[in-house]
């Protein structure tokens, strides 16, 4: 379609320039050209001109002029779908995707055929998941450039992602015998085993193997042939073919765990005397593997036979030295009788190790190396710790350290120890001593680290990471860089611990846009993937994205944030109150002369504070203006608006600000009763009785013994007891008829809650959380004064956990079996001070 105002030849010549600047990144340029033809009188206000003088204007991070250049073109020439195209660029550059695809459609009705306008559309369109909208956009793409082959693979992948999976195959298959030729590359061998997915996930298995085996030798994966065929098999109960297919594959890799699981099932083996007969076979194949010996001890079920295995694998670690020995057969301790088999083994090479330097007592028995004692000791401290015997694990761990005392594993074994016993701070200390034992070693820092961030000391945390972050850069802002989530999520879990809740935002709010940033960096890959023929894994990336939130780190970060925002709406943070200047008249002279000294002291400090914080700020500058001119001329660049502390803390709508966070764990992490929890904690602040009454019924099916759902149950009956006069007759119906059943078997549901405590009382030696937050209510009043009770709780609490720092009285120090801290005595709390800097202790062992 012509343009609705066209342009004379040599302005019209300018115009394409203008284009072709753009095009290749040369924006003032483009600027000069624009200029020449805004400056004729005539074509001052020529539409396409002003909206790509605004499109250039933005890509110079000039946004506000863009925005206003681009409507007054867009205002002069309605019918332009270079005005609308240009406009819907402006908004995609923004992440406003939902208008970006109004204005596309606008260009497309004055310009239907459009190809640029329907690429950029589709790209919106996947982005966004507007399935059908894509699939209408790629059919016509696929009409306007049927030679194409980024067009039939398009087409077809807009009907796989709908389910559609015959009219996918057909569309591959005719693009497969029409469109290509020779020769068979990398890129044909991907759209063949694409094609073979999208048959097996239509659920015809028979006709995915007979694809596979057709075209199997114009496939260049063959390891993805083989693992695929194999599946194929198992699914369609050729059990022959499929144990041919796996070992065959186990003689590639004798070390993969699935081949062996898939070739168990392949040989219908059941009975677990089978199944150590049949590892038996593979250890006598493959003597160098560890995976059959592994797998053995999970199959093994009678004693004898477990033992002899257990005994052989972990004389054949001790004596090798392997530290996470422990950690690989951590998962056996699910059965007690096995965990009790390798603690009486333990015992016993530990016993004759120190005695005569073997495993056992036999006469015939060689005499192992030094180091197995060592591994013995570390693997028994290991194993008690596991089983919350904090003394024995600290006996064993001691023993290890007087034994080989620069063993950095050691360390942070003991850290690990007090870290379950309930003494974050302890605990960190000994991860220091680990990392002076070697200040090189960047995944010690990292755990010393994290230890430092449990105990409370973020800044401490800050300058540990910083050995290992960018120079001239404050870590913390290197670290969100590079999307460390570890950090922040432990980070803003201690600023709440702290109180500091506008930093603990500030982190929770960090990590919700690096998940928000990987949504976005999929854009990239939707043409890409296209063009690279990489299908499988686009499929792969598209299914991850859509699940992206239900990772841990971004529950962790939403958690926090929940809880802060909810402590916010029931205590806001009030004004900070102006000091005022003391009464200076009536003082002693001796006590002028300490006011004059204590403020001339504050006085200092504030100014090195305010010198600190400005080279900070010096630093962070350069290092913003550095991004700014590498990203310079990215339309795509998010401009995002800065964190601050003070500001989220003190936001309008608390809960609000956590029902966003509480969005994407209600659809991706429902099957987690604390997603649940929180929604309720939320609507009952909101007073939303339906919506409370979801959140309970759904916490209900999954653990109907959880003790916070019992404690939201009592308080849901209360508020229906104190509102039901207020609630509207259809409502009150539902939640009478819906909580019935619920609230029927609550006394049921007490009582077995309490039996259940008394006996679990007497077993679970872990630090509860639930016995901390029990003490933060005691001692914040929610029970009302009740001071002897809270020292009756808190001498209970210690009796139970004797290393849990949580229930020491204040006024004790470091425990004597942490390194000596010559840093923190004036500290409350075990707290170490922050502005002292990080020195060697000496270590002290006391059992």
């Amino acid at each position: 379609m012509p343009p609705s105002n066209p342009l004379p030849p040599k302005e019209n010549a300018l115009f394409k320039r203008i284009l072709r600047c753009y095009e290749h990144k040369q924006y003032k340029n483009g600027l000069k050209f624009a200029k020449q033809i805004l400056s004729n009188p005539k074509f001052a206000e020529h539409g396409e001109t002003l909206a790509m003088k605004g499109l250039t204007l933005n890509c110079l991070g000039r946004k506000e002029e863009a925005y206003e250049y681009v409507r007054r073109g867009l205002r002069n020439d309605l019918k332009s779908p270079v005005c609308w195209h240009v406009y819907g660029l402006l908004q995609r550059s923004d992440k406003k995707y939902d208008e970006a695809i109004k204005c596309y459609r606008n260009a497309l009705k004055w310009e239907k055929e459009n190809i640029q306008i329907l690429r950029d559309l589709s790209l919106l369109q996947i982005q966004m998941r507007d399935l059908e909208g894509y699939k209408d956009t790629r059919y016509q793409l696929f009409m306007l450039r049927p030679t194409q082959r980024a067009s039939w693979i398009g087409f077809a992948m807009s009907y796989h992602l709908l389910g559609d999976y015959e009219m996918a195959n057909s569309i591959l298959d005719a693009f497969r015998t029409n469109q290509m030729k020779g020769p068979y590359d990398y890129e044909h061998s991907e759209l063949l085993l694409y094609q073979n997915m999208v048959i097996a996930e239509s659920g015809q298995y028979e006709r995915a193997l007979q694809h596979l085996q057709k075209f199997q030798s114009q496939i260049l994966d063959k390891l993805s042939v083989k693992e695929t065929s194999g599946e194929y098999y198992l699914k369609l109960k050729r059990f022959k073919e499929a144990e041919a297919v796996y070992e065959d594959l186990l003689k590639r890799n004798p070390e993969n765990v699935m081949y062996y699981q898939k070739l168990i099932e392949a040989k219908q083996l059941s009975n677990p005397d089978d199944k150590v007969a049949f590892f038996d076979v593979y250890k006598k194949e493959y003597p160098k593997a560890i995976a059959p010996r592994r797998l053995q001890l999970t199959d093994a079920q009678a004693q004898p036979v477990f033992q002899r295995l257990v005994d052989e694998y972990l004389r054949h670690g001790l004596h090798k030295g392997i530290p996470p020995l422990f950690v690989d057969l951590r998962s056996l301790y699910a059965d007690q009788s096995k965990a009790d088999t390798i603690e009486k083994l333990i015992l016993q090479y530990i016993e004759n190790l120190s005695k005569t330097g073997t495993f056992s007592s036999d006469a015939n028995e060689v005499k192992q190396p030094a180091s197995a004692l060592l591994w013995a000791y570390y693997f028994a401290a290991q194993h008690f710790d596991y089983k919350k015997d904090t003394d024995r694990a600290l006996h064993y761990i001691d023993a290890a350290i007087e034994h080989t005392p620069t063993l950095i594993e050691l360390f942070i074994v003991k850290g690990r120890i007090y870290k379950h016993a309930g003494d974050p701070v302890a605990a960190y200390q000994w991860l220091e001593e680990a990392q002076l034992l070697d200040t090189a070693d960047r995944y010690v820092n990292c755990k010393c680290a994290r230890y430092m961030l449990r105990a409370d000391h973020v800044k401490r945390a800050e300058d540990m990471c910083a050995k290992f972050t960018r120079e001239g850069v404050p870590a913390t802002e290197n670290l969100n860089e590079m999307q460390c989530m570890w950090f922040q999520t432990d980070a803003a879990a201690a600023y709440q611990r702290l109180q500091q809740w506008g930093e603990a935002l500030k982190k929770a709010h960090e990590v919700d846009r690096h998940f928000s940033e990987i949504m976005e960096d999929q854009f990239d890959f939707h043409s890409y993937c296209m063009r690279k023929m990489t299908l499988r894994s686009y499929v792969g990336l598209l299914r991850l994205e859509d699940v992206l939130r239900s990772h841990p780190f971004y529950f962790r970060c939403a958690r926090v944030a929940i809880q802060v925002y909810l402590h916010l709406h029931t205590q806001p943070l009030r004004d900070v109150p102006q000091t005022t200047e003391p009464d200076t008249e009536n003082l002693a002279p001796s006590e002028l002369k300490k006011l004059r000294n204590k403020q001339r002291k504050a006085k200092r400090k504030a100014e090195q504070e305010i010198a600190l914080a400005a080279q900070v700020q010096v630093k962070r500058e350069q290092h913003h203006k550095a991004r700014q001119q590498q990203e310079q001329g990215d339309p795509e660049a998010p401009q995002l608006d800065e964190l601050i502390p003070d500001k989220l803390a003190r936001v309008e709508d608390p809960l609000e600000q956590a029902i966003k966070f509480l969005q994407p764990l209600r659809t991706l992490a429902a099957d987690r009763i604390e997603t649940h929890l929180m929604a309720f904690e939320i609507y009952y602040r909101k007073e939303k009785p339906l919506l409370m009454l979801q959140s309970i019924k759904r916490a209900w099916r999954l653990e109907s013994t959880h003790p916070h759902l019992h404690d939201c149950l009592v308080r849901f009956r209360c508020w229906l007891d104190r509102s039901q006069a207020t609630l509207h007759p259809n409502v009150a119906a539902v939640i009478d008829a819906e909580t019935e059943p619920v609230c029927s078997s609550l006394v049921f549901f007490l009582d077995d809650f309490l039996a259940s405590a008394m006996v679990s009382r007497e077993d679970h030696v872990e630090v509860d959380q639930g016995c901390v937050e029990v003490l933060e209510s005691l001692r914040a009043g929610d029970f009302g004064p009740c001071e002897k009770e809270i020292e009756q709780y808190i001498a209970a609490c210690r009796a139970k956990f004797p290393y849990a720092i949580a229930f020491m009285p204040p006024a004790s120090a470091t425990p004597a079996s942490a390194p000596a801290d010559t840093t923190g005595a004036d500290c409350p709390d075990n707290h170490v001070d922050e502005n002292i800097p990080l020195q060697p202790k000496e270590i002290t062992v006391n059992n």
